[in-house]
């Protein structure tokens, strides 16, 4: 039975509509190391679980992931309200001719161990007024499990519509993306000492970084031919320094109570 139920879960995760989870309809091109900061355009479409989390005046405040028709992943310190909306499908988020789901939500649902005051525990589920329907710019990611392994200097991916300056006024239009090697525990506490928990995982200090605005959207690495979210954007340098790491928080811990949580709503 237990078995039965953790498969049942999981496909909650997974496909929906025939389509595979963490399988873009329209390939990503990603060049290496160019930078949210001063950044890399995505390619339309190209990372169609992307999420801009808006307020009713259509203010892009934070990011999110798609990891099912019905659920999305975020950060608890972006303080997301069943009063904000969940725009799926963008790419040039000030486009009116997208084909973007503008998406109410039901419930907001904080991790119990959310600590604002170290930013640990950083991730909020957020489940959608009625399910998304899955298009060619708009699926799943697939969630990174409790026991997979990324280790440190992999290459994977963040993507958002953060400040491309930490000085810059507004958010950019068009969603931006950068490569960004994954660090150790280890490595990323030579930079942040005992702030980093285990709770957490680092990536970038390599001449890329997240910013202000890109906040609860995805780290996503690439395993055997599907992107996994790995990572949610959590916090960083003030000034969004592309030398030193940016913080996310690390999804295979956060895996069984995503599941469960999911599974019991």
């Amino acid at each position: 039975m237990a078995f039965l139920w953790l498969v049942s879960c999981l496909a909650l995760l997974g496909s929906a509509y025939g389509r595979s989870c963490g399988v873009p309809a329209i390939t990503p091109i990603v060049t290496g190391y160019a930078r949210i900061v001063n950044g890399e355009n995505a390619v339309p479409g190209s990372w169609p679980w992307q999420v801009s989390m808006q307020d009713t005046t259509g203010w892009h405040f934070c990011g999110g992931s798609l990891i099912n028709e019905n659920w999305v992943v975020t950060a608890a310190h972006c303080g997301v309200t069943t009063a904000n909306l969940a725009i799926l499908g963008a790419s040039n988020k000030c486009s009116t001719k997208e084909g973007t789901q503008t998406m109410k939500i039901e419930k907001v649902i904080t991790h119990p161990a959310w600590d604002p005051y170290n930013i640990n525990n950083d991730v909020t589920l957020v489940k959608l007024a009625y399910p998304v329907k899955f298009t060619n710019r708009i699926s799943s990611v697939c969630l990174a499990s409790d026991a997979a392994s990324f280790p440190g200097g992999k290459m994977c991916v963040t993507s958002g519509w953060g400040l491309t300056h930490s000085s810059a006024i507004y958010t950019p239009c068009q969603l931006q993306q950068a490569a960004l090697p994954l660090l150790t525990t280890a490595d990323c506490q030579n930079f942040w000492g005992n702030k980093i928990s285990d709770m957490m995982v680092c990536a970038g200090g390599a001449g890329a970084t997240s910013c202000m605005g890109d906040s609860g959207g995805p780290l996503v690495c690439k395993d055997g031919g599907a992107w996994y979210l790995v990572g949610i954007v959590s916090w960083g340098s003030g000034y969004c320094s592309t030398q030193i790491p940016a913080v996310y928080a690390r999804v295979t811990e956060f895996h069984s109570w995503i599941v469960q949580t999911i599974a019991a709503n």
